[in-house]
């Protein structure tokens, strides 16, 4: 049905620099005239509605991210009802425009839309936001205050936007609810693969690092070594750790601390200059790696405070899913890169691989026991980091054998790996067809009335998880 479809049989050139070129039955209108914007007034009772970049607008409680803070508005707040179309002046650039779900309220910098008659909300929310992937938004914007632009309703309202005939963006509508939807399923799919591996990949690293599983070498052909990982039988003893059982006999115990040059907080710096120290925050530590941001933020920093390659970084304030996880900075030794005062920096002693360390302390069972001893409060917790280097590991004593889990970890992972960048490659393809699609039907490069008439009557998509890239709840600026 979705690969059959053709173009209208005539265009027209339509004056519009997101979109040349319509359908000759179309017309154009100023967005303004098929629009109220409306400024009700909000009853004690009504909840707080939310705009969303992929374009959800809802109530805050049927979806709040982590990491939200709440904002107390000075500026009071306005009606909005079901049905409106709800723009995000200072963010629509980035796709922050959707019809809400529900009766509610909003800041002042939504701009509320009433539809009129003849005029599918739903449609125009999908005009929007390809304008904003058009980049047109973006140049039309008034100003830029750090991440947003500024795009008013007497910007918005003056648009000249396409006007096909009212049946038309309906069956529009409905056509894309029916090909996202069956879209989303499976990107869903996909992700629950990816979990799944997810599951695997970390089954494998702990059944490594605690000792269940022991390092086989083989020699190649070549005269190099293979290490791969097989239940072990090496003789065990109880380890005494809380979330541990038994351990191989020559395996010893032992606080963090005692694996360590030395624990430091971070700097405590208002990192938000130009500096050329970079400076890394509780988003750069990622699946036990260290991403560094591009543009520094600090002039100078201590000495002391600057990163050596192989140092770790722990998270000791975080949300509470996140608190405790730790990522192996792999830099260049000769940058200047610094992190913030809720990381702590892990120096590692020689005669212990920092790679068997990073593997460890992110491994399933400590990290959800590290979890566990965090302090939650207002949505954040805090993992005291003397009481972090206090905590018992199982340690191989040597060097060599820590080396040789890593290198069987590796090799054990990599095929699971790659079946994951396989299955995100997938879903960003996904992703971008229903970019492309939803783009080629709202603007009538496509004509979906015949495959219109051969969608099922199904139930609704699942609702979607929450996408990191796509879903971020943006932060609602007041206007001066």
């Amino acid at each position: 049905m979705i690969a059959n479809l053709q173009p209208y049989p005539e265009y027209e050139e339509s004056g519009l620099p997101w979109s040349p070129r319509l359908p000759a039955h179309w017309s154009k209108e100023r967005a303004k005239w098929l629009f109220t914007k409306m400024e009700r007034p909000v009853g004690d009772d009504d909840a707080v509605v939310t705009c969303f970049r992929d374009g959800m607008v809802t109530l805050r409680k049927n979806r709040r991210l982590r990491g939200f803070t709440e904002a107390i508005y000075e500026f009071g707040y306005q009606g909005i009802r079901k049905g409106d179309l709800v723009i995000h002046a200072m963010d629509a650039f980035a796709g922050a425009v959707g019809v809400s779900d529900s009766d509610g309220k909003g800041t002042p910098v939504y701009a509320v839309c009433q539809p009129r008659p003849g005029v599918n909300a739903q449609y125009y929310a999908f005009i929007v936001r390809q304008m904003a992937r058009s980049q047109w938004i973006l140049a039309l914007s008034r100003g830029i205050r750090e991440r947003s632009t500024d795009f008013r309703y007497d910007t918005s309202g003056g648009q000249r936007v396409p006007l096909p005939p009212p049946e038309e963006q309906a069956v529009m509508v409905r056509f894309l609810d029916y090909a996202n939807g069956r879209l989303e399923r499976a990107v869903q799919a996909k992700r629950k693969v990816i979990a799944l591996l997810h599951e695997q990949k970390q089954a494998i690293i702990h059944r490594a690092v605690t000792g269940q599983d022991q390092v086989v070498e083989q020699k190649r052909a070549d005269g190099t070594s293979a290490f791969s990982l097989q239940p072990s039988t090496l003789p065990k003893k109880p380890s005494g750790i809380p979330w541990l059982g038994d351990i191989p006999f020559h395996w010893e115990t032992r606080p963090l601390k005692q694996l360590l040059v030395q624990m430091d907080y971070g700097t405590s710096e208002n990192a938000r200059g130009e500096g050329r120290v970079r400076v890394l925050g509780m988003g750069h530590i990622r699946d036990g790696s260290v991403f560094v941001p591009e543009k520094g933020s600090l002039d100078r920093v201590p000495a002391g405070l600057l990163l050596w390659k192989n140092d770790l970084l722990f998270n000791r304030t975080n949300s509470p899913e996140l608190v405790g996880k730790v990522g192996l900075f792999d830099g260049n030794p000769a940058d200047e890169i610094t992190f913030a005062s809720y990381l702590v920096r892990l120096r590692v002693r020689g005669e212990h691989s920092p790679f068997w360390l990073n593997y460890l302390l992110n491994s399933t069972a400590f990290w959800s026991y590290a979890r566990s001893q965090a302090l939650v409060s207002l949505h954040q917790a805090n993992l005291n980091s003397s009481r972090y280097a206090r905590m018992i590991l199982p340690v191989p004593p040597r060097r060599g054998e820590q080396d040789a889990i890593v290198d069987a970890i590796r090799s054990q992972t990599s095929i699971v790996q790659r079946a994951i960048a396989r299955t995100e490659r997938e879903i960003a393809l996904l992703r971008e067809y229903r970019t492309r699609l939803t783009a080629d039907v709202v603007t009538g490069k496509l004509d979906v009335r015949p495959a219109a008439r051969q969608v099922p009557a199904e139930p609704a998509a699942p609702e979607p998880a929450p996408d990191p890239e796509e879903a971020t709840e943006f932060e609602e600026a007041i206007p001066d």
